[in-house]
């Protein structure tokens, strides 16, 4: 039986959340300083600013890597795509899931940086809304 989209997905889940919560890490990390009370708000707010300001894009890198390293495993492990000849065959297979989970990672990592990190940010005082 030939699995559908949606079964895809539901395996995918796991490196997508990893991915998005990698990249989100640069305005996590102040908040889970906070949280174990190893640095004060103010601290937070200015290295969440460096890092966020600062290494982005490392931190978007890592995340894009890691989703495509989990994608690779996925295909090369758990669908048996091993060869380039089966690549081939399946070369559509591979292009919709990928797609797929890419633009889903993407919706992942904005709704966890840029809606839940910024609410728990804001609500411990290390960001405020203006």
């Amino acid at each position: 039986m030939e699995k559908t989209i949606g079964m895809h997905l539901k395996e995918l889940r796991g490196i997508i959340s990893l991915s998005a919560f990698l990249a989100g890490l640069c305005c996590f990390t102040p908040i889970v300083l906070v949280l174990l009370t190893v640095s004060s708000v103010s601290f937070a707010a200015s290295l969440s600013d460096t890092l966020y300001y600062g290494y982005a894009w490392a931190f978007r890198g890592l995340g894009l890597a890691s989703l495509l390293i989990g994608l690779f495993y996925y295909f090369y492990k758990k669908e048996n795509i091993c060869t380039l000849d089966e690549a081939k065959r399946q070369r559509t297979k591979i292009i919709n899931i990928t797609s797929l989970v890419v633009l889903i990672g993407i919706a992942a990592y904005i709704i966890w940086l840029y809606v839940i990190v910024e609410w728990i940010g804001v609500l411990l005082g290390i960001w405020s809304w203006y």
